[in-house]
């Protein structure tokens, strides 16, 4: 049996408390929520399923090491007493990446070439020769967590973020973040139990996830790599074994998923992504604009976008988010309709009262998402007895 070992799990801010219970339900042990991540214990094959399957998590780090120091002697010193040949070889490559909050030292990149230092100079030392630094395609990615003087090592498990899925070649202006998109719709509540519509789908990553979401299907099945494939501990049997483990879990959906844009080209856009991540079978695009249309199915109806806001568009702001109101109240009765958006004065002009408001952020953008309740007929009948 694989011992047990810590993980962390980065992620954005406002989503610790779903990545914790995507984590528990994944089955992962000791469970803590942090600031913008959660950590957790589980085995190799279980640090494989996680990056595998999780769909608001950016990173998972494995922690290696932790020592206090409060000048660069001491850290160096710290980073030289790791035994390095654990993890790479003399041919090898690797880079280091450096987040400080600390008094003791003000600048990461100076901290990632001290730490390069020591591990290239115990190399040298051992064996009379030294791994390279490459920052695009690296053996091992080493992760460097400096607060106050607790320095913290960890290995990166995941390589290139984790929104990187592999379905997404095609975008448009300012694409939502797949990591966004994913815990977007996990706060909204969205479990495939409904029809869904994202009536701006732009590139179609609200689409792409909630298929996935829907069917069970692992957020990051289409990706091309992970980190840890070029670990000395790589079991390429083991991960065949996860990865077969997870579709047999995929279920079927009943409902539908559609996606509307006014523009050719994010139609077009928005269909090969779909057809890269193999759900052209559960989503169906269509070039409209929303304004111009209204709720084609019976039942309950679960809305989510990401309409657009100053930082990318020209449009009239109060005019658009009026417009927004207006279609919804009128068009799409028994609707939960969800919306993210950075622009906090234009949603006083969608003219609804918000049944819920979260605070998110859009990479540096403080943003809002906010859910607004379309009953069938007026609220006041939906609760008469």
């Amino acid at each position: 049996m694989e011992e047990n070992f810590k993980m962390i799990a980065k992620c954005f801010f406002g989503f610790e408390e779903i990545l914790e219970k995507e984590l528990r339900t994944l089955g992962a042990q000791d469970v803590e929520i942090g600031v913008r991540m959660v950590s957790f214990k589980g085995d190799k094959g279980f640090m494989y399923k996680a990056n595998l399957s999780l769909r608001t998590a950016l990173k998972v780090l494995k922690p290696i090491y932790s020592f206090r120091a409060n000048n660069e002697q001491a850290l160096y010193k710290g980073i030289l007493g790791i035994n390095w040949s654990k993890y790479l070889n003399a041919n090898q490559t690797f880079v280091i990446d450096s987040t400080v909050h600390s008094t003791y030292f003000n600048h990461s990149e100076f901290i990632s070439q001290k730490c390069k230092d020591a591990i290239v100079d115990q190399f040298r030392e051992r064996t009379g020769q030294r791994p390279s630094i490459d920052k695009q395609y690296p053996d091992l990615r080493i992760n460097i967590h400096i607060d106050k003087d607790q320095v913290s090592v960890s290995l990166d498990t995941s390589g290139a973020s984790l929104h990187q899925r592999g379905y997404r070649t095609a975008t448009n202006i300012a694409p939502i973040n797949e990591v966004l998109a994913a815990g977007i719709l996990l706060l909204s509540g969205w479990d495939g139990q409904s029809d869904f519509l994202d009536p701006m789908c732009g590139s179609g990553t609200f689409l792409a996830e909630a298929a996935m979401i829907a069917c069970n299907i692992p957020a990051n099945i289409n990706r091309k790599e992970f980190a840890f494939e070029k670990w000395k501990d790589w079991d390429n049997d083991l991960f065949d074994t996860i990865v077969d483990s997870l579709m047999k879990k995929t279920r079927e959906f009943h409902y539908t998923i559609k996606g509307f844009d006014k523009a050719p080209s994010a139609v077009s856009k928005a269909k090969d992504n779909i057809r890269n991540a193999n759900l052209e079978d559960y989503i169906k695009i269509y070039e409209e604009n929303f304004f111009d249309t209204e709720k084609e199915t019976e039942g309950k109806l679960h809305i989510v976008f990401n309409p657009p806001y100053d930082e990318r568009l020209d449009i009239h702001m109060e005019k658009f988010y009026a417009s927004i109101g207006d279609t919804l109240k009128k068009n799409y009765p028994g609707t939960n309709a969800w919306f993210i958006t950075a622009n906090l004065e234009a949603l006083k002009f969608v003219g609804l009262k918000p049944s819920r408001k979260i605070k998110l952020f859009n990479g540096s953008l403080e943003a809002r998402l906010v859910k607004y309740e379309m009953y069938e007929g007026s609220k006041r009948t939906k609760f008469q007895v």
